[in-house]
């Protein structure tokens, strides 16, 4: 499952769900090179990993408030969380082997 996330839905789509199933933020920018790397590797493992956790994507650009609640410094920065709070994270554009080693250590 994937879902957009703003500063108005963030609270809904990844707080409190996350404590139902694991969400995974992918905090990014359309200017941003690794994020553009990164966003279909996250899109491919979240189909294959289907319902085991929820992918929000939230562009820092236009949504800077839970950014910067969750101090994102550099973007892509990956964050998982876990009824309601931040158990995990990453920056950069990792390989699919290592997002998957990161979900399945986490979820």
């Amino acid at each position: 499952m994937e879902v957009i996330v703003n500063d108005a839905n963030f609270e809904k789509e990844v707080l409190k769900k996350s404590g139902r199933i694991p969400v995974l933020v992918d905090f990014w920018a359309g200017w941003c090179g690794p994020c553009m790397i990164l966003k279909p590797v996250l899109e491919k493992v979240a189909k294959e990993y289907e319902g085991k956790f929820i992918l929000a994507k939230a562009e820092t650009d236009k949504n800077q408030k839970w950014a910067s609640k969750f101090d994102v410094m550099s973007i892509p920065s990956v964050k998982l969380f876990v009824n309601g709070n931040v158990v995990d994270e990453f920056v950069g554009a990792i390989p699919e082997r290592t997002v998957k080693d990161f979900l399945d250590k986490n979820i």
